[in-house]
């Protein structure tokens, strides 16, 4: 269905999309697969769960039962319309959650997204950012090169990080919302004319090929904003982490050889540590320091050194807490003590590679390749449980992004919502509650065995 402006389809579900040739084995599946990524990913075995002192209660001992299969939400949601779910026979309450919506746009599949309010950004291989507001499309603009890898929002600002290398930075006119323009990109001219005056400036990538240190020279895949002092980090599959002071766009920082791979996530944390996870299978913690002239940023930690590629971070800053993750499927997660991060187990809720993270409150999502997303939520000592598994789109998760239901949370249930990107080029939008239901519970309530 088309809104009035034209161009948009909402609520409509994507069929009969063309497979691309190089999937890689992040995407393998009990059956041929429909989607591709181009994401350089390297698939490793894992030994992280051989050594985890505890591990998620989301499946049965003897393996047989997933989460999967016990989701209330496990089946396919009706094409162009609204869904709700019927209440849980206990609690009424949840007979909103689940899909409440979708959004297709026939240009590209969905690589990255944010979310501001009733704001919804997205960016595709098309190289369109577009912009929705209510999930009708409200505005759209397009950068010249590069597909659009990560998407951050501050205020009227928007920050994206292109396959290209470069980093922009739009903001929509004051006198018309719906006209965004770009102001600037990541590092600003003057300092790359500036910088390239001295030799000492440029590293050597290559034989005989030296680039500009203040530059990123591969694609920029991560991007995370520490408001409070000012400063965006990139992560890049040059291997490299730049730190850059986002009123004047200056690298104030290049971390080299941050990782022996490409790095495909970075997370701003908790108590002055930012966090990295790379595809050559490790995590780290960077602790930053501010300088008269600058920052300065020190690993402190190499919190996991694992085969399997490092796909996704999240941060939940309610519990001090940092997700991980992995090309095997696996979750593994951190807790902050006071002699630094501790591991605190797995989450095993996917069975090939998870793309996407995201938390909320008590809440933990995973986006995987298996075309799902599992729903967690951390319980007293660390356990969690998971409340369901999402289902609906037809190709693998890359991005989520989540924004409190204000509508509808209430003082003892939080609700959220979800925003879902996946290759199948649609984004879904679900209503999750906080206090939903365990697995275990739901199993107990309609004696599934």
């Amino acid at each position: 269905m088309r809104n009035d402006e034209g161009g948009t389809m909402v609520m409509e579900q994507q069929t009969g999309l063309h497979s691309r040739p190089n999937m890689g084995t992040l995407f393998q599946q009990s059956e041929p697969p429909s989607f591709s990524d181009d994401d350089d990913f390297h698939n490793r075995k894992s030994n992280a769960s051989l050594s985890s002192p505890r591990y998620s209660t989301t499946t049965s001992g003897d393996g047989e039962v997933s989460p999967y299969m016990m989701s209330p939400w496990n089946s396919q949601p009706s094409s162009w319309h609204l869904q709700h779910h019927q209440p849980y026979p206990s609690e009424n309450d949840f007979g909103q959650d689940g899909l409440i919506g979708s959004i297709v746009k026939e240009e590209g599949h969905i690589y990255s997204l944010a979310a501001s309010g009733d704001m919804l950004y997205t960016g595709t291989d098309s190289k369109n950012i577009r912009v929705w507001k209510n999930l009708k499309e409200f505005s759209g603009f397009k950068a010249k090169s590069g597909l659009v890898k990560a998407i951050i929002i501050l205020g009227d600002r928007v920050f994206t990080g292109h396959q290209d290398g470069k980093i922009r930075a739009w903001k929509a006119s004051p006198t018309n919302p719906t006209v965004y323009k770009k102001f600037g990109s990541f590092p600003a001219i003057g300092h790359v004319i500036k910088s390239s005056v001295k030799p000492k400036n440029y590293v050597e990538v290559r034989r005989k090929c030296s680039v500009l240190r203040i530059k990123h020279f591969d694609a920029v895949s991560c991007l995370s904003l520490n408001e409070e002092q000012g400063l965006l980090y990139s992560g890049s599959w040059d291997k490299t982490l730049k730190v850059w002071r986002i009123s004047d766009f200056k690298c104030m920082e290049s971390i080299d050889g941050a990782h022996d791979d490409a790095i495909n996530s970075v997370l701003d944390g908790f108590s002055g540590l930012v966090f990295t996870g790379s595809a050559d299978g490790t995590v780290k913690s960077w602790y930053r320091e501010l300088q008269e002239k600058g920052t300065k940023h020190s690993m402190v930690q190499q919190l996991l050194k694992q085969e399997n590629a490092v796909t996704a971070l999240a941060v939940s800053r309610e519990s001090d807490t940092l997700y991980c993750g992995s090309s095997d499927g696996l979750v593994n997660f951190w807790e902050h003590t006071n002699r630094g991060l501790a591991h605190g187990g797995v989450l095993r809720g996917h069975k090939v590679a998870v793309l996407c993270m995201a938390t909320a409150g008590k809440l933990v999502f995973s986006g995987s390749a298996d075309k799902s997303i599992c729903v967690w939520r951390r319980e007293e000592g660390g356990i969690h449980a998971c409340l369901s598994v999402l289902t609906g789109h037809t190709g693998p998760l890359k991005c989520l992004a989540v924004e409190e239901d204000h509508q509808m949370s209430t003082e003892t249930n939080r609700k959220w919502i979800v925003y879902s990107g996946s290759l199948d080029k649609s984004v879904k939008v679900w209503r999750v509650s906080e206090h939903a239901p365990t697995m275990n519970e739901i199993k107990e309530t309609y004696h599934i065995h």
